[in-house]
């Protein structure tokens, strides 16, 4: 039995969360924090923290996990430099899974891009498209973000030159050049995630797109990061750790 406490667990991804982990017979919701409450007071209780709450909030949240050896799954997005690096601290005393989408689709999306900018190579353009829902607080979303260092990653090997990302274009901004990656984000309605990066080459199109049309595919990857990680040795994990496909 693995008992997990919920961060963030009156907002959408929390409630979800709570949702389907009552339908996996081996998981017990043992804490359910929210924005007032203190995790503290009932982190003992639990094996390990799945965060959903605020970028601001989960530098804390590790360093309380680290002091107490408690595993912890981040899915709050957002963070800054600072705050990236104060949770990175907390992976030499605890197993730590921090992916920007813990849905199972996307992740396959996340290697399909890399195999496809590789295979395609320099010749074909590279964009990222995201939308999601008017309530969305960050831009680019975390999965978008990531995909943009993915094809970044590649580009650069084979340029062999510095990528330059560009969120958006305005105005008279010249051709596009091989060494720039355009990014862009959509806001509008209810829409839980949607995702799709175009490689153009001359007289051809490739477009993945994965869309998410539930929570319930991110709620249960992070369940599943979740009983992955309290397995695991203290260190900085992803999705593509959880599901073998690194």
């Amino acid at each position: 039995m693995t008992r997990i406490i919920i961060t963030g667990a009156k907002g959408r991804m929390g409630q979800t969360l709570i949702e389907c982990a009552a339908r996996v017979l081996d998981l017990q919701v043992a804490g359910r924090i929210d924005l007032g409450d203190d995790l503290g007071a009932v982190i003992d209780k639990g094996d390990v923290v799945i965060d959903f709450s605020f970028h601001d909030a989960t530098a804390s949240i590790a360093e309380l996990c680290a002091a107490h050896r408690k595993g912890l799954v981040i899915g709050t997005t957002g963070h800054s430099p600072a705050e990236q690096s104060a949770i990175r601290k907390a992976q030499s005393s605890i197993p730590i899974v921090w992916a920007s989408n813990y849905s199972t689709g996307v992740n396959a999306l996340f290697w399909l891009t890399r195999k496809a900018a590789e295979i395609l190579g320099a010749e074909f353009d590279v964009e990222v498209i995201e939308m999601h829902h008017r309530l969305k607080k960050d831009a680019p979303s975390g999965t978008a973000d990531t995909l943009g260092q993915i094809l970044t990653e590649v580009r650069q090997k084979q340029l062999g030159q510095k990528i330059q990302q560009k969120h958006g274009r305005e105005g008279i901004v010249g051709g596009r050049t091989a060494a720039e990656i355009g990014i862009h984000s959509l806001r509008g309605g209810d829409v839980v995630g949607d995702h799709t990066v175009v490689l153009a080459g001359m007289g051809e199109r490739l477009e993945l797109t994965h869309k998410a049309s539930s929570r319930e595919t991110f709620a249960s990857g992070a369940l599943r990061a979740a009983q992955w990680v309290v397995k695991q040795k203290p260190g900085l994990y992803n999705m593509q750790d959880v599901l073998g496909l690194k």
